[in-house]
């Protein structure tokens, strides 16, 4: 007789966007079981995240870095979590570490992929073809289903944030009937993900002149790509734009972006929030593919272009002209988005 679960518990991912996808599992865990308890455990940056997930009990924070062994401490966490008598553990990273907690927590199902030969610390391992679950979410969500569903295409259903209200200290005054457009212009991942600072700034210039307010979010390390575009701005549409690169706390970049009208983003962890909260959402995709990690929504817009050298999946252009992203104009952005007949979510295969 199969084991009644309860309550689970998910070792999350570290990375923005894959958390984000995560609420794919954690939906499709409460649709096949309403009444059973889902905490994750993550790093502390995940808490404004998993703060707007609904389907999430609670968060518990670890004090390990992303990278960090720390066999004792992880130990100690797993010892102290026995108490909470957790019928199952899902682990999303494919580490060997990062199944340790749950069994030290003597947690009798821990399930998850193979990853780095984990026999032992997962007692539930799923061996995964990739051609048959291509995306990420796709991985996730199956781990919520029997090991004989393993390598099924499972349906996700896609992710749905629920933003809290936006911080007072950022409540920029929106005049009648004046639209707002975020822009996202970093990339974690490296400068060869950012759609040039030039593009954006032409792409607001001619927003703002057509009556939109403008934001710019980002981390610290984003706050120079952002000058450049405000720079690039005459004085007139600078009165419109608000650079909040560096500013922000992740929970305050959330709520704000469920302020907008329009989202236009590099491929980043803050592209897949936007995602979640449902905003409209143009994804310009360079040296990285929409057909692992797309944003899961259907008010998001794929741009990316062929070149023959790409996607090379690299930082840094190797061959030093970054077409991938160079070559998709801002006129071409302008016209998706003032042409809102045209079918979104899909892959826009544009070239000059």
């Amino acid at each position: 007789m199969p084991r009644v679960i309860n309550k689970i518990l998910i070792v999350g991912p570290s990375w923005i966007g894959d958390m984000v996808m995560a609420q794919s599992l954690f939906k499709t865990i409460k649709k096949n079981n309403p009444s059973v308890i889902i905490d994750v455990i993550a790093l502390a940056w995940t808490k404004p995240l998993l703060e707007r997930i609904p389907e999430v009990n609670k968060s518990i924070i670890t004090p390990i870095s992303h990278g960090t062994f720390g066999w004792k401490l992880r130990k100690k966490i797993g010892q102290e979590l026995r108490s909470e008598h957790y019928d199952q553990a899902i682990v999303l990273p494919n580490s060997w570490k990062s199944a340790l907690i749950p069994w030290f927590a003597n947690i009798p199902i821990r399930t998850g992929w193979r990853g780095e030969m984990r026999y032992g610390v997962l007692n539930d391992i799923r061996v995964l073809d990739k051609s048959i679950l291509p995306l990420m979410v796709q991985r996730y969500v199956s781990l919520a289903y029997p090991a004989e569903q393993a390598n099924t295409v499972p349906n996700y259903p896609k992710p749905l944030m629920v933003a809290q209200s936006a911080p007072t200290q950022f409540q920029f005054t929106l005049k009648p009937n004046q639209k707002r457009l975020i822009l996202c212009p970093g990339a974690e991942f490296g400068p060869a993900k950012q759609w040039p600072a030039t593009h954006y700034a032409e792409l607001a210039d001619t927003l703002i002149k057509q009556g939109w307010q403008a934001l710019i979010l980002g981390s610290e390390a984003d706050k120079v790509t952002a000058d450049e575009i405000i720079d690039d701005l005459n004085s007139e549409s600078r009165s419109a734009i608000f650079n909040l690169c560096g500013k922000t706390e992740l929970s305050e970049a959330i709520d704000l972006l469920d302020t907008a009208d329009l989202v236009v983003s590099n491929d980043s962890g803050l592209m897949h929030i936007a995602a979640a909260l449902q905003k409209p959402l143009f994804a310009i995709y360079g040296p990285t593919s929409p057909n692992f990690t797309p944003p899961l929504s259907d008010n998001a817009h794929i741009i990316q272009i062929k070149v023959d050298c790409g996607p090379c999946f690299q930082r840094e252009c190797p061959e030093q002209h970054h077409r991938c992203m160079r070559d998709i104009s801002s006129e071409h952005i302008l016209n998706l988005i003032q042409n809102p007949t045209k079918k979104l979510n899909h892959n826009d295969h544009h070239s000059k």
